[in-house]
This record gives C-alpha cells, structure tokens and sequence, in this order.
C-alpha cells in the first residue's frame, strides 16, 4: 500500500508538473502572438502616417511649382487700344509686356483708315505677360458693292429695296419721260453705272425712272397745241370771210 500511494503521488506530481509546462507554453506563445499582432498593427499605422506625409507634402510642392510656373495671382491689366493705330498699340503693349497681332480688318465710317475698332481679350481684363492681343484695324479702303442687274430690268420699288439692302442711300430719284416707276439708269456722284459697277458701300445713289409719259403721248400732245392754234387762226379766217360777205 505504500508503494501504490508513493507512485500515485509521483504520478499526480508529475501530470501537475507537465500540466505547468503546458501552461506556461501557452501562454508564452500567446505572448509572442499579441506581440506580433502589435508590431503588425504599429507597422501599418507608421506606413498609413508615412504615405499621408508623402501625400501632403506632393500636393503642396505640386501646388507651389504650379503657381511658380503660371505666376498664378499676378496679370497685367489690359488697355483700351479702340481708335489707335496698330504702331501705337504697339509701342504701349511692348512697354507692359504684351504683344499685339492685327488678325482682321473692317470698315467703320467716320474712323481713320488703321485704327483699331475691335479687340481680344477686351479692355480690362488680366492676362499673363506676353499674352498676344489680336486687333481688327479699319480697312485703308471703303469696300465696294457690284451694281445688280437692276437697268432697265425692275420697278423703282424693287431697285430701291435690293440696293438698300447692299448698304447704298438713295437720293431723290430723277424723272424722264418713259413708263411710270421703271427704272432706266443709275447715277452715282453724276457718273451713268452699268450693272455690275463696283460702289463704295454707302454711296448716295440716284436711280433714273420713268414720269409716265411715252414719246407717243408727248407727240399727241405737241399735236394738240399745234392744233389749237391753227384752229385760232382758221376762225378768225372765217370771220373775215364771214364779214366780206355782209359787205
């Protein structure tokens, strides 16, 4: 009996023993696995901040060169170049640093032949230095407009709304004997047009029309008067006559 005791006492020693070992093994693995998950989780929290850094940090730097690049916040504002000529234009752009460039032309009357009566960008705005300025200077000439086919082919009305329409003013038409409204010449400054005369646009035209009255009407009439007066002298004639006569 006392051999069975001490063995079942060396037994539970033993099992206690290896129970305790067991533990322990545990609970260091348990540590090592909670210290590895920590420096996982510290790692991927220091990586997070780092790309965040890097991410702030391009963004500003990106920024600054774009504002260095464009001078962004700075401009030069633009003058009012209407009615100068293109040589002046010139002269005052270059001294602020901008440039101009004559890209088209137009006719307005009243303004000299090669000042500038249209711009882009317009007066005020704020442009970069060396931004081109592009100008429509007035033509040096008038520009013309052909003479349609209106001659003896058309009514005063119909010739007075198609020139009208091509920029022409129209004086006070000028009579001569033909059918009524219909035009028979065009005049300009005195000068006979043909169809198909190039006018400066908005010249005074004066279209030649007929009064009504044809060459056979004018002769009937000549007729007429011709006529009451050899009827004048045929009754006084009579009268004469009439008188010797009596006597």
């Amino acid at each position: 009996m006392g051999d069975s005791g001490f063995l079942k006492s060396a037994a539970a020693s033993y099992t206690g023993k290896v129970a305790a070992d067991v533990t322990k093994d545990i609970a260091k693995g348990a540590i090592k696995k909670s210290a590895k998950t920590a420096w996982g989780c510290s790692v991927w929290i220091i990586n997070l901040v780092a790309m965040l850094v890097v991410v702030i940090v391009l963004f500003f730097g990106v920024k600054w060169w774009l504002s260095s690049y464009t001078h962004h916040g700075e401009g030069i504002e633009v003058p009012n170049l209407y009615g100068m000529t293109h040589q002046t234009a010139l002269h005052q752009l270059d001294s602020v640093g901008l440039l101009v460039v004559a890209n088209d032309s137009s006719y307005v009357e009243g303004m000299p032949a090669g000042a500038i009566i249209q711009q882009n960008p317009g007066p005020g705005m704020m442009v970069k230095s060396g931004r081109i300025i592009y100008v429509t200077i007035n033509s040096l000439t008038m520009p013309c407009e052909k003479i349609p086919d209106l001659i003896d082919n058309c009514s005063f009305r119909e010739a007075e709304a198609r020139l009208k329409s091509l920029g022409f003013s129209l004086l006070s038409p000028r009579l001569i004997d033909g059918e009524k409204d219909w035009v028979y010449g065009i005049q300009y400054r005195g000068r006979n047009l043909m169809n198909g005369d190039e006018v400066p646009i908005g010249s005074e035209l004066t279209l030649i029309i007929g009064n009504n009255a044809t060459s056979e009407e004018l002769d009937m009439e000549e007729l007429r008067e011709g006529g009451a007066g050899g009827d004048d002298d045929g009754s006084s004639d009579d009268i004469d006559d009439f008188l010797e006569v009596l006597e």
